[in-house]
């Protein structure tokens, strides 16, 4: 459940403090290859009085639906963590195989259907546009997931990111897995700067998989 404001304007917010504890548009449950149950996840939000959140698990929107219908069970005309629709994707920009963020999309729109079957798909639906035009096809905002994690640098994966269409990039990322998660200073400045640079979003997240959504 989300309030009434579009995700573009919690995006343009984000900055270095954002994450781990107002925002959070990366973490992951039991649905794809997380430790959490999404129930355990959502109330673990609300107990670090998270404003924004959402699951994005890998191909799947299981878990987001489990903590939907938790929360309309639990009569909460509006959750206490503002919870936005998400994925993460893998697809091949530039032959290099990434992951691309969905977030805020409609579930019910066609374009982004064949994303959710809990495993990669094949072709040329593997193409990092077509999960672009899919994402937008479906209200949706992509963001390129850490970007300085491939093997081609993130400069040149973040200007192709551009020209493709991505919306925006996983800008603030702790890369060093701190035992408590903490932005990687000089490399997400950088990325900042480029997004800027492109004018692209920004956002950030713990790519939780653990038991805490203050870690990796």
């Amino acid at each position: 459940m989300s309030i009434n404001i579009p995700i573009v304007d919690v995006l343009k917010n984000i900055d270095s403090q954002s994450c781990p504890r107002s925002i959070n548009f990366h973490c992951h449950t039991t649905s794809s290859d997380g430790s959490m149950d999404p129930i355990e996840l959502i109330k673990q939000a609300s107990t670090l009085g998270l404003k924004h959140l959402a699951i994005t698990d890998h191909h799947s929107i299981e878990g987001y639906l489990k903590i939907k219908s938790y929360l309309e069970k639990s009569h909460f005309s509006i959750s206490p963590t503002n919870l936005w629709t998400g994925i993460e994707i893998s697809c091949l920009l530039k032959g290099c195989l990434v992951h691309v963020i969905g977030l805020g999309f409609d579930i019910y729109s066609q374009p982004i259907q064949p994303y959710f079957h809990g495993e990669a798909v094949t072709g040329s639906s593997l193409r990092a546009e077509n999960v672009v035009k899919a994402i937008k096809e479906s209200s949706g905002i992509s963001i390129l997931a850490h970007p300085a994690r491939y093997r081609i640098d993130f400069p040149t994966l973040i200007h192709e990111a551009h020209l493709v269409g991505i919306n925006g990039l996983e800008v603030w990322y702790d890369y060093d897995l701190s035992p408590t998660w903490s932005p990687s200073q000089l490399v997400c400045k950088s990325i900042s700067q480029l997004a800027k640079k492109y004018k692209m979003l920004s956002s950030c997240g713990t790519d939780t998989h653990g038991y805490s959504l203050l870690g990796r």
